[in-house]
C-alpha cells in the first residue's frame, strides 16, 4: 500500500478531549476519529487493526471447534422479557419502538437470541455439545463513555456460546475457552491476567476476566506473586493486617467539626486501622449498619450478596433512623441489622458515640455492640492472600475478555431443552464467552508505546514493514523502492510505502507515530554504497544491509 494512496490523517497535537495514552495515540497516528461521545469511525490503519485481531480469534475459535454464525443487532423485547433481563437492565439497554408499536432493544449482549435459537433447533443429546460464535456490534447507553475505544456506546465483540448435557460438559468448554484466549491475548501481544471475577447481570455461577495490566484500566485486580492467586477486586479474598491491641478502656472525647476517619485520626494522633467505619445503607428490606475498619473500603457487591439490592442512606436517613447525623454514628445500641467485617472481632476500636461531635475510644466488639460477620471489606494492597498469606499487591487493569459458567440461567426460561437417553426434556447448561477486539487494540497500545508513538506487536500491526525512501525525486531511489515493495509483496509481507514527497522528518514522524514494527530507510548516502537501514520500531536498533540482501532480512524478522 502506498502511503499517498491510503488516508492516514496524523496529527502534531495531542486532541484535548483525549485522556488515555491508547485514545490520544488513536487520533494522533490516524486510527480512529470520534463521531460521538462513545462512537468511533475506525479508519483504514485502524480497520486493518481491528481484522487482524479478527482473524487470530477466528482462527482460536475455529481450533476449539467452534461454529461462526451472526445474530440481528435489533431484538425484539418478548425474548428478553421472558428471562427478566428486559427489567433488570435499566438504562444501559438502548430501546425502542417500530412503526407497529412493538418494543424492541439494541442487543448488548446476545445471550438471549443464542438461546432462542438453541430452544428451537437442538432436540437431542445427540446435538450436543455445540459452540457458536459470532463477531458483531454491540451497543450499550453507557453513562460516562470515555479513554476512546475502552468504553464506548458501540462496539464490537466476539461472542461466543456452549452447550453442553451435563456440568462436566460444561466444564470441558470453560476451559477450551480458557486455553483458546489465553492463545489469543498471547498472539496480540498482551500481557495478561486471568482471574475470579463476578459474574453481575450476566448471571450463572462463576465467572474468569482476562485482564491486560495498565494504569488506563478502570478495573483493578488482586494479584499474589507466590502462589498465583487472581482476582478481581470486585471478588478478591484477602486477610487485612492484625493491629496491636490497646488497652483503652471506654471514654468519650469530644471532637468538634471532626466527622471523617482521616479527620478524627489526624485530632487524636492515630492510625485509621484503629477506627471503625460505620455506614447506614437501606437495602429492599430495611436499613442496615456496616462495619469495616477505618483503613478498609465497604465492598459493594460482598455487602449486595448479603442483604440483597442496596443503596447509602441519605443525610436525613441517617438522622431520622439512628437519630444522629453522619459523621458520628458508632456501633452500639441499634435496633436495625448490623453486619461488620471479622477483622474487627479481635482489637479495641475508636468509633462514634452516636451523638454529636464525640467520639469514643475504647470500643470492644462483643462487649460493646454485636453483628453478623462476613467479609465485607475490599482487598487492597498489603492484605494477607487468602490461600498462601503472602502479600497481594493491587494492579490496575484493562477487561479485554471473560468466561462466564451460565448454568440454565438462560435454558429454563426460554425453555432451551434436550432430549436424554431416557426421552426426558433436560434443559442445556450454557456457558457465555466474551472479547472485544478494540479493547485487545487500545491495551496493545497502553502497554506498547514511546514518547514518539505506537509500537505495535507484529502480529496486529496494520502493516509488516514501511519502506521510507528519503528522495523521491531520484529516479535510482524510486527503482529501488518500487522493486523492493514488489519483491516484499510477492513473499506476502505486507507493506506501508511512504512515497510522499515530503522531508526526511516528517517521514520519521509519521512512521514513530504510527508505529509499524520494521521500518526500511533508502538515505542517498547509504544507497550510494549500496545499503539500505533497516530499523527495529520496539528497540530502535538499525543495520545496514546491501540492497540484494534486504528482502531476505526483513523476511527473518517478521
Amino acid at each position: 500500500m502506498r502511503f499517498s494512496k491510503l488516508f492516514i490523517p496524523t496529527l502534531r497535537e495531542t486532541p484535548s478531549e483525549a485522556e488515555s495514552v491508547s485514545h490520544i495515540l488513536m487520533l494522533r497516528a490516524g486510527y480512529v476519529r470520534q463521531l460521538a461521545a462513545g462512537l468511533y469511525i475506525y479508519l483504514p490503519l485502524g480497520l486493518r487493526v481491528i481484522e487482524k485481531i479478527n482473524k487470530i480469534l477466528r482462527e482460536e475459535m475455529n481450533a476449539i471447534g467452534a461454529q461462526e454464525i451472526t445474530m440481528p443487532v435489533l431484538h425484539p423485547a418478548e425474548v428478553w422479557q421472558e428471562t427478566g433481563r428486559w427489567d433488570a437492565i435499566g438504562d444501559e439497554m438502548f430501546r425502542l419502538k417500530d412503526r407497529t408499536g412493538r418494543d424492541m432493544c439494541l442487543g448488548m449482549t446476545h445471550e438471549e437470541i443464542i438461546t432462542w435459537l438453541a430452544s428451537k433447533e437442538i432436540r437431542s443429546y445427540r446435538d450436543l455439545p455445540q459452540i457458536w460464535y459470532q463477531i458483531q456490534t454491540k451497543l450499550r447507553d453507557e453513562a460516562r463513555p470515555k479513554s476512546g475505544v475502552l468504553r464506548t456506546r458501540e462496539f464490537l465483540m466476539k461472542d461466543s456460546y456452549s452447550f453442553d448435557i451435563d456440568e462436566d460438559g460444561l466444564e470441558k468448554s470453560y476451559q477450551f475457552h480458557a486455553d483458546a484466549y489465553h492463545k489469543i491475548f498471547s498472539r496480540c501481544g498482551l500481557k495478561f491476567y486471568m482471574v475470579e471475577s463476578d459474574p453481575g447481570m450476566m448471571g450463572g455461577a462463576t465467572a474468569h476476566e482476562f485482564m491486560a495490566p495498565s494504569p488506563a484500566g478502570e478495573d483493578e485486580v488482586a494479584l499474589c506473586d507466590k502462589c498465583g492467586y487472581a482476582a478481581n477486586v470486585e471478588l478478591a479474598l484477602s486477610i487485612p493486617f492484625e493491629i496491636e491491641t490497646k488497652n483503652w478502656v471506654f471514654e468519650e472525647i469530644h471532637t468538634p467539626e471532626k466527622r471523617t476517619v482521616q479527620e478524627v485520626s489526624r485530632f487524636l494522633n492515630l492510625k485509621p486501622e484503629y477506627f471503625i467505619k460505620s455506614i447506614l445503607v437501606i437495602s429492599n428490606n430495611g436499613p442496615v449498619l456496616a462495619l469495616v475498619r477505618g483503613d478498609q473500603g465497604l465492598h459493594e457487591k460482598k455487602l449486595s450478596k448479603i442483604i440483597g439490592e442496596h443503596r447509602p442512606a441519605h443525610k436525613d436517613e441517617v438522622k431520622e433512623i439512628l437519630g444522629i447525623e453522619a459523621g458520628f454514628i458508632g456501633p452500639m445500641n441499634h435496633k436495625i441489622r448490623v453486619v461488620s467485617d471479622p477483622c474487627l472481632k479481635q482489637g479495641i476500636y475508636v468509633s462514634g458515640t452516636n451523638k454529636p461531635h464525640y467520639h469514643a475510644k475504647g470500643i470492644k466488639p462483643g462487649k460493646d455492640f454485636d453483628a453478623e460477620w462476613h467479609d465485607i471489606h475490599m482487598a487492597k494492597s498489603g492484605d494477607s492472600c487468602p490461600k498462601c498469606n503472602a502479600p497481594l499487591r493491587i494492579e490496575k487493569a484493562i477487561e479485554v475478555g471473560n468466561i462466564f459458567r451460565l448454568g440454565t440461567k438462560y435454558s429454563i426460561p426460554l425453555k432451551a431443552n434436550y432430549l436424554d437417553e431416557n426421552g426426558r426434556e433436560i434443559p442445556i447448561i450454557m456457558g457465555s464467552y466474551g472479547i472485544g477486539p478494540a479493547r485487545i487494540a487500545a491495551a496493545a497500545i497502553e502497554q506498547n508505546y514511546d514518547k514518539d508513538g505506537i509500537i505495535w506487536p507484529k502480529s496486529i500491526a496494520p502493516f509488516d514493514v514501511e519502506i521510507l525512501p528519503l528522495n523521491m525525486k531520484d529516479k535510482n531511489t524510486v527503482d529501488i523502492v518500487e522493486k523492493l515493495y514488489q519483491d516484499l509483496t510477492e513473499k506476502g509481507i505486507e507493506v506501508l510505502m511512504d512515497d510522499r514527497d515530503e522531508r526526511a522528518g516528517i517521514k520519521f514522524k509519521d512512521a514513530d507515530l504510527i508505529g509499524i514494527p520494521i521500518h526500511i530507510i533508502l538515505g542517498e548516502k547509504n544507497l550510494k554504497e549500496g545499503l539500505v537501514e533497516i530499523k527495529d520500531r520496539r528497540t530502535r536498533e538499525t543495520v545496514r544491509v546491501t540492497i540484494q540482501e534486504v528482502s531476505e532480512k526483513v523476511t527473518e524478522r517478521i
